[in-house]
């Protein structure tokens, strides 16, 4: 065999050689971007799955973080109250931990769990850790019946819905503050602020007052229906 064969048989293997690790190494990198991409989606559905499985249920509570004046006119119309408050739908936990820094033992119930545990963290880092409790939880499958202060940033939905669970489980002493919306068929006690930083006080007694005499007067036409059928 001459030279130039053998020269041409081993440049022929070099480049067998070379062709095969360049599609060793692209086959290596596609499992990388493979992984990464995967990974990716996997992390994004992770962070964004709490935030979109609310928006599926019939009677949604989105986030949306109180305004600094809404924060100021709950504290203004509570700066009398005492004892324990809870936030109904904390989100990032600022009117719980603005209650706490004001005395209240303040509580959160939020279904989204990122939204717990960055109030957690952040109620450690204002300080007021030991004051407040942030839960993981469906406000429907909750008894507010040991809270004397309840704030609540709902939507119209399910206000009529909320209205009838808070009058047979809040004690006649509480006080209710509703943020952006007001209860369809209670009458506050008074309001404080304007537009969307609007806030609407109720008290306890009237409501729980005008839902045993509703009750009272559903009985009586029900019992005198039943006398006009005998």
């Amino acid at each position: 065999m001459s030279q130039e064969e053998v020269f041409l048989g081993t440049t022929q293997t070099n480049r067998n050689e070379s062709d095969v690790n360049r599609d060793r190494s692209r086959s290596r990198l596609g499992l990388v971007v493979t992984g990464v991409v995967g990974g990716s989606l996997v992390a994004l559905y992770a962070v964004t799955a709490p935030f979109v499985a609310p928006a599926l249920r019939k009677i949604c509570l989105p986030f949306v973080p109180a305004t600094t004046a809404q924060v100021e006119n709950v504290l203004r119309v509570l700066r009398t109250r005492t004892g324990s408050l809870v936030d109904i739908g904390s989100g990032d936990g600022r009117i719980v931990i603005a209650a706490a820094k004001q005395g209240f033992r303040a509580s959160g119930f939020e279904l989204n769990p990122w939204l717990v545990w960055y109030s957690r963290y952040k109620a450690w880092r204002e300080g007021v850790r030991h004051s407040t409790s942030f839960y993981i939880s469906d406000l429907w499958k909750v008894s507010f019946a040991q809270y004397s202060n309840v704030v609540i940033f709902g939507v119209p939905q399910m206000m009529d819905k909320l209205e009838l669970k808070l009058a047979n489980e809040l004690p006649s002493t509480a006080k209710v503050v509703a943020c952006r919306f007001p209860f369809p068929t209670w009458v506050p006690e008074h309001t404080a602020g304007e537009g969307i930083d609007t806030v609407w006080v109720y008290d306890a007694k009237t409501f729980k007052s005008d839902l045993h005499g509703e009750m009272t007067r559903t009985v009586s036409q029900q019992e005198d229906a039943t006398d006009s059928n005998t």
